[in-house]
C-alpha cells in the first residue's frame, strides 16, 4: 500500500507545482462548489495510478486543484463507497494521497437521512461526533508511518472549526444543526425498525460514507470538519419512499447554503 500512495502521490507532484493546505470531498450537495474553484488542474480518477472510479449517480470522478477563497485545496468531485465493492483501503486511498500532497485539515459533505425528529428535509447538520457501523478503515497491516494504531477519536471532528462554522451559519441566517452521524453499509436504504435502532443508539443522522475517511485523516493528524444534507426522513409517522432522483434534488437545492458556509470556513484557514 505505500507503494501504491508513493506512485499516486509522484504521479501527481509531477503536474502539480504547489502544496495544498486542505482536502475537500464533494459529496452529495457540494459538487457546485468545484465552480468556485480557480483551477490550475484538473485530473480524471481513471488518468491517476492506482485511484478508483466512482460508479455512483451525481459523482464525477475528477481531482481539482486549485484556489478558494485564497486557500490552495484539493478537491475530490466525487468520492468512493464500501456499498460499490471497493475495500475500505480504496474508500480511503485518496485522503492518504492527500496527505502526502501536504493537505492540514480535511471537509466533507454527504447526504443523510434525519432519524432526529426536530429535523426537516434540507436542513444542514454539522457532524459532532459520529457512530461507526462500517469495517473500520484501519484492519489490517499496520505502517506506522500513518500514525497511531490506536488513533484517538475523542474529537474525530475538529471544535474550532464546528465553532467557526456556527458562526458563519449564523451570520448568514443559514439554519444549522448539530449532530451524530451513523454509517452503515447500504446500499438499501434502512428499515423502519432500523432507523428506531439507529436513533435509540443515538444517531441524528444515518448514511453510507464520510467516516471512513476521516477516521483515517484522524490518525495521520489531519484536521477534520463535515456537513450532512438532510435529504430524507426516518422518522415514525413521517417515513416516505425514497429514491435517488428525490435525494439530488433536497440536495441541489441545499447546495447554496452549503456552499456558502464551505467558502467562508475554508477562508478561515
Amino acid at each position: 500500500m505505500l507503494e501504491k500512495i508513493k506512485e499516486t502521490a509522484d504521479h501527481i507532484r509531477s503536474r502539480i507545482k504547489y502544496e495544498p493546505v486542505a482536502g475537500i470531498i464533494l459529496g452529495t450537495g457540494l459538487g457546485g462548489l468545484a465552480k468556485y474553484i480557480e483551477s490550475d488542474y484538473v485530473l480524471e480518477y481513471e488518468d491517476i495510478p492506482n485511484f478508483p472510479v466512482s460508479t455512483v449517480e451525481g459523482h464525477h470522478g475528477k481531482l481539482i486543484f486549485g484556489a478558494l477563497n485564497g486557500k490552495k485545496v484539493i478537491a475530490m468531485q466525487g468520492r468512493f463507497h464500501y456499498y460499490e465493492g471497493y475495500s475500505m483501503e480504496e474508500v480511503t486511498f485518496p485522503v492518504r494521497v492527500m496527505k502526502s500532497l501536504g493537505i492540514k485539515c480535511l471537509f466533507v459533505s454527504n447526504a443523510s437521512g434525519g432519524v432526529n425528529p426536530d429535523y426537516e428535509v434540507g436542513d444542514l447538520m454539522i457532524l459532532e461526533d459520529h457512530i461507526n457501523l462500517l469495517p473500520s478503515p484501519l484492519i489490517g497491516v499496520y505502517h506506522k508511518e500513518f500514525g497511531p494504531r490506536f488513533p484517538d477519536m475523542s474529537e474525530a471532528y475538529n471544535k474550532d472549526m464546528i465553532a467557526k462554522a456556527e458562526e458563519i451559519a449564523k451570520k448568514n441566517n443559514i439554519k444549522i444543526q448539530t449532530g451524530v452521524y451513523a454509517a452503515v453499509t447500504g446500499p438499501a436504504l434502512e428499515t423502519p425498525a432500523e432507523y428506531k435502532y439507529l436513533r435509540t443508539i443515538g444517531a441524528d443522522t444515518v448514511g453510507m460514507s464520510t467516516i471512513p475517511e476521516v477516521i483515517v485523516a484522524r490518525q495521520m493528524g489531519i484536521r477534520c470538519f463535515a456537513i450532512s444534507i438532510i435529504t430524507d426522513l426516518g422518522v415514525e409517522g413521517r417515513i416516505e419512499k425514497v429514491t435517488i432522483e428525490k435525494v439530488l434534488a433536497v440536495a441541489e437545492k441545499a447546495e447554496p447554503k452549503l456552499t456558502i458556509l464551505m467558502k467562508e470556513l475554508i477562508k478561515t484557514l
